[in-house]
């Protein structure tokens, strides 16, 4: 199925909003690793500082007689009975008895820890990171050797438990998820709505200007055919030429007509032109109009009382000429001429037909493009209608009692 331009650029919405959204997405994605990294960090570096100010203070409080490793201060100070907890263990060259502190924060594995001490001491540089202790709890552990005079003799090795900080973490991954999410979802409606406020103005432009060549294009079929009817006859016939030649004028006004009102009412909508409103007497002109609209026999009369209305002259003659001609052509019996009665009062014209009427079904689509109860193009009074609502009026329609339609077209009456 072929969709029209403005189906498409409807879609285009689809596309921009697919787009605003993953751009902002990825921006949030980025932004939520980098805060989530850096808590991650901030609290692994408070850790870190924790440890090291234990592994630091218990190496300054060892003592050493040549590779002799002398413990007795480390037990008598305060850190002794604190967490983080440490151990002094042998590891490279050393071989000294193990101490631990006596405040067990976390069950270790003196394996790990001894691993982790003869590592750091064959290394010679400080050794920190994760582990499990026997419950297998997370833990950071920081392992700082020391030297004696044959070189490395073992490290210091201290241990946090660090289940409080990731847990903390977790909780913060969460939120920056949660919220990410919360956000990419804002963004995305955001997203939509501001580019349908962007769109808006081309889709209305593009379904005006469709609008227009289909209206252009069906009102103008019929007098376009009826032209090259007229055409063919005089080429066939030219005795007649004399008769067919007045026709073929008065069909090419009303396409002239035609195609002018429908520029008008593109430009108006378009924001192009502007009403040129200003105080006009509804009678004088509804009368004028009937006087130079072509009756082809039809009974037409009016009776009007002097109002006045605020309205734009050359749009309002159009649509009371639309009126009139509709009266004229479709409000009729079969075989009759048409009798058409105009009535003008307090800013309402009345134009009634002894025509079929509209049926009842069919009334709230009358004026519908291309849609009339009469075979007509329906295109001249949905025009009408588009006048009455560009001057904040209304335009109805409905049956008579005895016979044919009623077209009531009502404007604002100036106080």
């Amino acid at each position: 199925m072929n969709r029209s331009s403005a189906d498409r650029l409807r879609r285009l919405r689809w596309v921009l909003t697919l787009m605003f959204t993953v751009m902002n997405a990825v921006g949030l994605i980025v932004f939520a690793w980098l805060v989530i990294k850096a808590d991650r960090d901030s609290g692994e570096k408070q850790m870190d500082l924790e440890l090291s100010r234990v592994t630091s203070t218990v190496a300054r409080l060892i003592g050493s007689d040549g590779d002799a490793i002398i413990t007795a201060l480390v037990g008598q100070d305060e850190i002794n009975q604190q967490c983080p907890q440490f151990a002094v263990l042998p590891g490279g060259s050393g071989s000294f008895r193990e101490l631990y502190s006596e405040r067990q924060c976390v069950r270790m594995s003196r394996a790990v820890l001894g691993g982790l001490a003869a590592d750091a001491a064959r290394s010679g540089r400080e050794l920190y990171g994760y582990s499990h202790s026997v419950d297998g709890q997370m833990v950071r552990v920081r392992a700082e050797p020391f030297r004696g005079r044959s070189g490395y003799l073992g490290a210091v090795v201290a241990v946090s438990n660090a289940e409080p900080m990731l847990d903390e973490h977790n909780r913060l991954v969460l939120w920056v998820v949660v919220g990410a999410a919360v956000l990419i979802g804002s963004l995305a409606l955001a997203g939509h709505l501001l580019s349908a406020r962007a769109i808006r103005p081309a889709v209305a432009a593009l379904e005006q200007q469709e609008v227009l060549l289909a209206e252009t294009a069906h009102d103008l079929r019929t007098p376009v055919a009826a032209l090259r009817a007229l055409a063919e006859t005089a080429l066939r016939n030219p005795t007649q030429r004399g008769d067919l030649l007045p026709r073929t004028v008065r069909l090419a006004s009303r396409m002239g007509s035609i195609i002018d009102g429908l520029l008008v009412r593109a430009r108006l909508a378009a924001g192009v032109e502007r009403l040129a409103v200003q105080p006009v007497w509804l009678d004088q002109l509804v009368s004028g109009v009937v006087d130079e609209t072509p009756n082809d026999g039809a009974s037409v009369t009016v009776t009007a009382a002097p109002c006045k209305v605020m309205v734009d002259p050359t749009l309002l003659q159009r649509a009371i000429g639309n009126l009139v001609d509709n009266a004229i052509r479709y409000g009729r019996q079969p075989n009759e001429p048409a009798v058409v009665h105009i009535t003008v009062a307090n800013g309402r014209v009345t134009v009634a037909d002894h025509g079929p009427g509209v049926a009842g079904d069919f009334a709230d689509e009358a004026f519908d493009r291309f849609r009339t109860g009469s075979g007509s193009s329906g295109l001249g009074l949905s025009i009408v209608r588009w006048v009455a609502w560009a001057h904040g009026g209304t335009l109805s329609v409905y049956n008579a009692e005895d016979a044919g339609a009623i077209f009531e077209l009502a404007l604002p009456v100036v106080p």
